[in-house]
This record gives structure tokens, sequence and C-alpha cells, in this order.
């Protein structure tokens, strides 16, 4: 069997001091029985002389063992193990490996889902590995156990995140979150938080957030914390911890606007979609001289953008478009319709080698015929998908279509022009990166659902704000997702 990658295992392994920390906080007593669910290559066991480690990589497996010969190591499939065993513990502690769900399928994923649905936590199929890793190891705690880990910042904001939460607040007496901004992992992309949990077979109203610019050993979770109503980040913020990264004041600022009767939101005045897929970008968008050496007829081709970096900063215009095909860049969609009836010059272009290549991709095996593009609509609005300092809205004046690499942005009435004017305030800005959530490399990734929530106040009600706190908000923000950082 072919040995998973680094990134494919999620094995990034924790450095010492937060190893330390976490494991003088969780075990109380020598006495106590530790399990680290993914113990890599066995810094956390070896911690502990009274501790039990499962680990499916044998490489790893063996190094554990040598670092912690007094350690118990089980080399396997955690969930299959956790299933089985009849063995409790007073604690928990580690790093669980973070397999995003394109990787994270297969026999292991159906023995996750299943485990974790019998406790009651019904995951997405979006789900990454580490939230039911820690719903499985949670199960195995006696009564008043406690659980100290390295999770995913995504903790904060994912949706799939969102029952492993609900998970914990209905069995422990304590769930402290700690959001720690300066990287624990500086060779990754991924942020990472901590996470304290206490009092097995317990439960509580509220989740304890505290905000660390840094991660400083210690003992103990911080003694500061927000205490975060479990109703209130139900019912006020979509199961996201990452408002609170915010002051209250501006936290207050927003609810009290974007749930005002006078404030729309993006999904009230327009649909937002993807744009087509091609299935073979390069054979499908063709160069003006490439159209010419083809000689592809002009009602054929559909001016397209394929990306949100070819998107100027407020109107895609004919001028534009003119330009790009001065250029000569890859800008016309081949857009071909479900007849035989085509053209000769056409016929030879899907027949060329790249031709031939392009009907082997996915997207196009499965489609019939192969060559017709899908749809391919004409917006009137493009939205980034992903952005740096902050999402664009363009206009569509010249009619091109879009890829999937950009938001289709399509309006319900004329009269929802006059909201989309206010885009660019800072307010609007704030409830992109609320609505929102943080990428690797400082970026914004607005999902089509996420975009649909964005909060468009008119002019006025923006003028009136102090806009000294919405800015300080989304200047926090975006220093969270390390916006601007080389």
């Amino acid at each position: 069997m072919r040995r998973l990658t680094q990134k494919e295992a999620g094995a990034y392994y924790t450095p010492d001091p937060v190893v330390t920390s976490l494991l003088q906080w969780a075990v109380r007593h020598d006495e106590d029985r530790l399990l680290d669910p993914s113990c890599g290559d066995g810094r956390f066991i070896a911690g502990h002389r009274n501790a039990v480690g499962i680990e499916q990589d044998l490489q790893a497996t063996q190094t554990a063992m040598g670092r912690a010969p007094w350690a118990l190591v089980h080399e396997g499939d955690f969930f299959s193990w956790a299933a089985e065993t009849a063995e409790r513990f007073e604690c928990a502690a580690g790093n669980p490996p973070f397999i995003r769900y394109q990787t994270f399928n297969g026999e292991m994923r159906a023995r996750a889902m299943a485990l974790c649905a019998s406790l009651g936590a019904q995951f997405s199929g979006l789900a990454s590995s580490w939230a039911p890793f820690l719903v499985g190891t949670a199960s195995l705690l006696k009564p008043g156990g406690r659980m100290a880990f390295v999770v995913p910042a995504e903790i904060g904001h994912a949706p799939y995140a969102a029952p492993l939460l609900e998970y914990l607040v209905s069995r422990f007496n304590t769930v402290h979150v700690v959001a720690v901004q300066s990287k624990l992992f500086p060779e990754l992309s991924e942020d990472c938080w901590l996470l304290y949990t206490d009092g097995f077979e317990g439960t509580t109203q509220e989740i304890r957030l505290s905000i660390l610019d840094r991660f400083r050993p210690s003992g103990r979770p911080p003694r500061e914390f927000t205490r975060v109503s479990v109703r209130e980040w139900r019912s006020e913020w979509n199961r996201r911890l990452r408002p609170y990264l915010i002051s209250q004041h501006a936290r207050e600022l927003y609810r009290q606007v974007a749930t005002s009767g006078d404030t729309p939101r993006l999904g009230d005045l327009a649909s937002v979609g993807i744009g087509y897929v091609s299935g073979a970008n390069d054979f499908f968008h063709l160069r003006p001289s490439e159209a010419e050496k083809w000689d592809v007829p002009g009602k054929l081709l559909h001016p397209t953008v394929r990306n949100g970096r070819a998107l100027p900063a407020t109107r895609v215009t004919t001028a534009i478009v003119e330009r790009w095909k001065r250029n000569d860049d890859p800008i016309l969609l081949l857009k071909l319709s479900k007849t035989d009836d085509l053209p000769r010059s056409v016929r030879r272009y899907l027949n060329t080698e790249a031709g031939l290549e392009a009907r082997q991709a996915y997207k196009c095996r499965v489609r019939d015929p192969w060559y017709s593009v899908p749809d391919v609509q004409v917006p009137d609005y493009f939205l980034s998908y992903m952005s740096g300092l902050e999402p664009s809205l363009v206009r569509n004046d010249a009619h091109c279509t879009c890829t999937n690499s950009v938001h289709s942005v399509r309006l319900k009435s004329a009269s929802a022009k006059r909201y989309l004017a206010t885009w660019g305030s800072e307010f609007v800005q704030l409830s992109c990166e609320l609505e929102g959530h943080p990428l690797g490399g400082g970026m914004l990734k607005l999902e089509p659902r996420e975009a649909t929530q964005v909060a468009l106040p008119s002019r006025r009600a923006i003028e009136r704000l102090p806009g000294a706190i919405v800015a300080e908000a989304v200047r926090t923000l975006r220093t969270w997702r390390h916006y601007g950082e080389s």
C-alpha cells in the first residue's frame, strides 16, 4: 500500500513547548491514563508514563515506541479501535491529523462517520478528519475526564466544525477555545488554535474564548476569556466563533445594522452562483490568434473572465475586452451547442491532439456531447471568489461570461443596483470578513452561500456609523487571516 505523504496524512508534529503545556494541564496525577488518538512520533505519550497511543503509520509507530517505550502503542485505524475498546481514560491530549475531506475518504471515513453518528454527532460530507477524531476521543473518557488538543483555526468558522462544538458543550462542564494569532506551525499556511475541555458527562451553556497574539507556554488555559453564550453563538453568529475576535462594540454595531429591516442581504437582491466548468480550460479558451488560425466563427466564441485576477476595479467594459484581445489573452470561450451541425473548421479543431486529450478529462467524458460546455451564463456582476484585501464586485457591461473561479451575480430586480453602490464601504468589507472565511496565505474566501449573507445597508445608514470602530474591526480580521504578511 502506498504510504501517504506528510500533507495527505496531516502529520505535522507539535512543537515541544505546546506539548508540555497541554500535558501539564491534562495530566493531574501519575496514575492518570492518557490517550493520544493519533500519536505520530510519540511526543505526547513520551511526556507521561501511563499513556496509550494510536497511529496508522508504521514508521511513525516505530518512532513513537522508541521514544516512549513504556507506552502502549497500537498501530492501525483509530476509529476501528475506538469502536471496539473497553478501555477508558482520565485524560487525552494531542494534535489530531488535519486531513481535508477530499482525502479523508473511503472505509476510514465511513467508520469515523458511523462512530460519531452513534455518539450523537452528525458531520457533513465536508468534514475534515480532526473533528471526528475529537468526538471519538471524548467518548473514551471516564466521567469527569478532560482533553487538551491542538486544533485547526477552522474550529472558529467552518460549518463542519459546528457539530463538534455542539457535541462538546453537551458533554463537558467546560469548553475553552484559545485563539492564537501567530502561527504555531510557521511552515504551514494553516492556523492552529488550542482546545481544552473538562468535566466529561457534564454540560455547559457557554464557550470560553481566549484571544492571544502568540502562544506562551503555560500549564493551564488563560485566565482571561470571553463567555460566549451557546444560544447567541447559535442564533446570532451562525455557530461561528470568529466574530468574537473583534470588539463587543463592533459586534453589536454590525448585528444592529445587519438585522435591521432596512438592510437587505446580497441574496435578497441577487442570485449568486459559480460560473461554468469547462473541464479542459486550456482547450476551450482560445486566444484570438488561435481562433483565427483555426477559422472558428466569431458567433461560436464568447468573451469570458477566467479568474478574479483579471477583474478590473469596477466594470468590465467592451474597451477592456478589446484590450484583452489585443494582448492575445486566452479569453474566448468555445461555446458550442449540443447540435452535430458544426462547421468543418470547428470539427478540425475538436479532432486535434489537444481535443483528443480534452475529451478524456472527467467533466468532458461524462457529458454528451463532450464539447458542449454547460451553464454558460451572462451575469450582471462578477464577484471574486478568493480575495486579498477585499472581495471585488464588478459590473458586467461587456456581457462576458465567467468560469467557476469567479462568482456569477444575477440581479433579481433593477432596483437592486442602488444597494450594490455601497459595496466598497468599510461596513460591507466587515460583512465580507464576517460572512466569509480565511484561507491560507492571507486570502479571504466567499462561498456562494456565504456571499448571499453579505449585508448591504443604505449609504445613509453607513454614514451614521462610528467609522473608526468599523475600520478597526476590519483591520483586526485581516490581521487574523495574515493579510499583507510576507
